[in-house]
């Protein structure tokens, strides 16, 4: 009888400890369901702040053009995102410059003659290396509104300048291409020998460097309705300064019209895309 009893008892006891071990499962499934259902909220969060609230993406690549008041540029632009209001930035950019005496006209006694401009004696085209910050001044409400940022930036500049060619008859009668010197001077002015300007290929091979530095500050709008997308205008105001003065133009009756320190306004237009690291 001892040992029914006894049976009994270890029975009870190990469906007791059975019931303990196994109760919980329920508890654990339930608790991995609540864990996926927060995941995929936080995801949905996350999308639709990249997508339509503020911009949390840490990379950005655009491409750009740039119009001045005195010229024209080309740049591509990499960002990093430093925190919620700072993006830092590199830029290449590639511009032309020009005299505000710079006017064209027609040379010789053919249609088929370039115009050209008289007394320009380089063209002149910096290209800027540089670094920036971005911030953030007013987000996105939503996909509709315009993202507002700051924008302060310098670096260096290194400006290119290619003579300019004109085609003119030399005394000989010849029709030949000719850049400007003290020499040819009487020449190079002579607009009743100046038959048109030389091809755009023309002075490649007689290029010299002029170094300087730059600067600028401007306001970006991004309007792009998504956040991966950069589709921006920037205004500002553009400084540079060379180590001479720039001879884009010919002193003519000793007026220098030529410039060492250069200041523009400009409107810009920028495209690209943004992502985050992996």
């Amino acid at each position: 009888m001892k040992k029914i009893y006894l049976i009994l008892f270890l029975a009870t006891l190990s469906g007791g400890l059975f019931a303990q071990t196994t109760t919980p499962a329920p508890a654990s499934k339930a608790q991995k369901e609540k864990e996926k259902e927060q995941r995929k909220l936080k995801k949905i969060a996350i999308f639709r702040e990249q997508e339509e609230g503020e911009n949390v993406f840490q990379r950005d690549f655009s491409a750009g053009a740039r119009l001045n008041t005195d010229g024209w540029s080309g740049f591509v632009e990499k960002g990093y995102r430093k925190s919620r209001k700072k993006v830092t930035y590199f830029q290449i950019e590639f511009s032309e410059k020009k005299n505000n005496k710079e006017y064209k006209q027609s040379g010789g006694y053919s249609f088929t003659q370039r115009p050209y401009i008289f007394g320009k004696q380089n063209n002149f085209y910096p290209v800027k290396l540089g670094i920036g910050q971005r911030y953030l001044i007013g987000g996105k409400a939503n996909k509709n509104g315009v993202e507002v940022d700051a924008i302060y930036y310098g670096g260096l500049s290194l400006g290119l300048l290619k003579p300019y060619y004109v085609n003119v008859q030399d005394p000989a009668g010849d029709n030949i291409d000719l850049k400007y010197s003290a020499e040819n001077a009487n020449l190079f002015l002579n607009k009743d020998k100046i038959n048109g300007a030389a091809g755009f290929g023309k002075g490649w091979g007689d290029l010299s460097v002029v170094p300087g530095a730059h600067a600028k500050l401007g306001l970006r709008f991004d309007w792009a309705h998504f956040n991966e997308v950069v589709s921006a205008l920037e205004i500002g105001v553009n400084a540079e300064m060379y180590t001479k003065k720039i001879p884009i133009m010919v002193p003519v009756n000793g007026t220098d019209y030529n410039k060492q320190f250069f200041f523009n306004a400009y409107v810009g237009i920028q495209f690209g895309k943004r992502w985050n690291k992996r």
